[in-house]
């Protein structure tokens, strides 16, 4: 009966060990899928919130200051007021659409009025802002107090082909028309499909309203 006994511990012994051994390598499997070093745009939820994929090119955004827009890093508001010098890969014989938009008007975590349009441009031929057709005057970052850190998502869209818009251009201190701007419809409605471009930066209340 010690026998018996001694191979049945043993036995159990073994099928212990096999039941677990999958479980370890799906530990480790796991962790491969989910890298500390993803994408920043799932990282700060840019990707589903405002655009479905991540695109493959990264637009240049400069200010005056010298400072730049570095995929989530945090400028303030005051440092983002004057129009920015923006760039990014294009072909010169097509035409693109430029938009900057706050998807977290008035908090990310009560967003009635996303997505605040701050920025739009039409019919760029290449990557020259300045002779494209615009639609919003570029509004610098401007997050009312205690509603704490909005993205502000810059996005590049190649278009099929010259854009016919009868919409009145919306003056740089204007509010009207800014609002509850949907860039996925803005996109769809306009035969846009997905953005070629993105960048964004981070910005919380800091006295200065855009």
């Amino acid at each position: 009966s010690i026998c018996i006994f001694v191979v049945v511990f043993v036995v159990s012994a073994l099928i212990g060990v096999s039941l677990s051994e999958p479980q370890n390598q799906s530990k480790v499997k796991n962790t491969k899928r989910n890298p500390k070093n993803r994408s920043p745009l799932r990282r700060d939820g840019v990707v589903p919130d405002v655009i479905d994929s991540v695109p493959k090119d990264k637009i240049t955004v400069k200010y005056s200051s010298g400072l730049e827009v570095k995929f989530g890093n945090e400028l303030t508001p005051t440092q983002v007021k004057t129009k920015p010098v923006v760039d990014w890969p294009a072909d010169n014989s097509s035409h693109y659409t430029l938009v900057m938009t706050d998807p977290d008007a008035p908090s990310r975590e009560d967003p009635m009025f996303g997505q605040y349009k701050h920025w739009l441009v039409i019919n760029i031929p290449g990557n020259d802002v300045a002779k494209g057709r615009t639609l919003a005057e570029y509004k610098g970052s401007g997050p009312p107090q205690g509603t704490g850190l909005h993205r502000y998502i810059f996005l590049v869209y190649k278009q099929p082909d010259i854009m016919n818009s009868t919409e009145a251009t919306v003056a740089s201190d204007s509010l009207t028309g800014r609002p509850l701007f949907k860039v996925r419809e803005f996109a769809k409605t306009n035969n846009l499909g997905e953005p070629a471009a993105v960048n964004y930066f981070q910005a919380k209340f800091d006295g200065t309203l855009g």
